[in-house]
């Protein structure tokens, strides 16, 4: 580590030049790596870069530091930041929770990490009430810049109590935000936007993705990157269907829309990103181009995420549709703990290629 970064620690200030400096030498350490990065390599240069920005910024949670975060996301963060800005909890979700919380309010940036999503509703209090809700109770007196990140959905052999999505859950409380990367472009634009953000902000990663490479550009790398919250990205262009998706449903959409094309039908692949606010124009004026839509997700059927866009497309574009509409979820029953059972309660590949089809063959 540079003698600026330590000087940075040391003193818990930066000035902008210093900034810029400090922030060059962080995007430099991962540019090396060449421009195939893991979401886990995304989600750690974010973190990094932005704690060495901002001396207000830190990290909380269990096993964050000694052990450098349950998934290793935190690697490397102790030893630059020291246990002051990288903290090792005791296993007390609504207890941490509601500390990150107060530093909020006095100023702080916490990011609080979830060792899994599920664990959060040990401090769902604290995420709603204290949270959420805060800025719109003051009269806009108070701000939470704080982020709530961590594992979110189904991994593998996990059980029922470890295996739900949220995206739902919390995206149906107003005061949040809540994002859901993709690709390492995705995790580490949106986690330095989540960062630097006045509001709190859910951010749902998924623990099959940490380890998955993906191809990022030199502007992506740049410290000063970020992508907007609230705005989803079109990853694949169609005109005969449009498939919308989040998190690691977006890779099963892509391969999806590649099967369908050697069938002739051309799928519009839409990747959500943020789930609150959602980005209401770019599906519809996707599915005002193709006429047909299909919503995928691994949360539950009903008041899902998919309900919310299927909402908005009949409110707001009916008259364009020229099928009714697809929803693909995961099964309405507590995720199974045997392989056979769990991969049958989860979409896969074909089931969006068989809805895909129903679409377009429906008229």
């Amino acid at each position: 580590m540079s003698w600026l970064l330590k000087h940075v620690v040391r003193t818990g200030c930066l000035q902008s030049s210093s900034r810029f400096r400090a922030l060059q030498h962080v995007a430099r350490a991962y540019a090396t790596s060449g421009k195939e990065i893991t979401v886990r390599e995304a989600l750690n240069s974010a973190l990094d870069e932005e704690m060495a920005a901002d001396s207000k910024v830190f990290l909380m949670g269990e096993e964050v530091g000694e052990y450098q975060g349950a998934y290793k996301i935190s690697k490397g963060l102790l030893e630059k930041y020291g246990p002051e800005r990288v903290i090792d909890t005791p296993i007390t979700e609504a207890g941490f929770t509601g500390i990150g919380v107060g530093a909020a309010y006095k100023d702080l940036r916490p990011i609080v990490e979830f060792m899994t999503f599920n664990f959060s509703m040990q401090a769902i209090d604290h995420i709603i009430n204290s949270a959420a809700k805060s800025n719109y109770m003051s009269a806009g007196q108070i701000s939470v810049p704080i982020v709530f990140r961590g594992p979110n959905g189904a991994a593998a052999g996990v059980g029922a109590q470890h295996s739900q999505c949220f995206a739902a859950w919390y995206g149906s409380c107003p005061g949040l935000k809540v994002l859901s990367p993709y690709s390492a472009e995705d995790a580490r634009g949106l986690l330095k936007a989540a960062i630097r953000d006045p509001d709190p902000v859910v951010f749902l990663e998924n623990e099959l993705l940490y380890g998955e490479s993906f191809s990022v550009s030199e502007e992506v790398l740049d410290p000063n990157f970020t992508l907007p919250i609230g705005k989803a990205k079109i990853e694949r262009q169609g005109k005969d269907v449009t498939i919308t998706a989040f998190s690691k449903m977006v890779g099963y959409a892509l391969k999806a829309a590649e099967i369908l094309a050697e069938e002739g039908i051309s799928a519009e692949v839409i990747n959500l990103r943020s789930i609150r606010p959602l980005d209401r124009g770019t599906i519809n004026g996707s599915v005002r181009k193709t006429s047909r839509l299909v919503t995928v997700e691994e949360g539950f059927p009903q008041h899902g995420v998919g309900a919310e866009i299927c909402a908005s497309v009949v409110e707001d574009s009916f008259d364009y549709l020229d099928a009714p509409v697809e929803r693909i979820t995961g099964a309405d029953i507590p995720m199974p703990y045997a392989a056979n059972f769990e991969r049958m309660a989860v979409p896969q590949i074909e089931d969006i290629v068989r809805a895909a089809k129903r679409a377009c063959y429906k008229s």
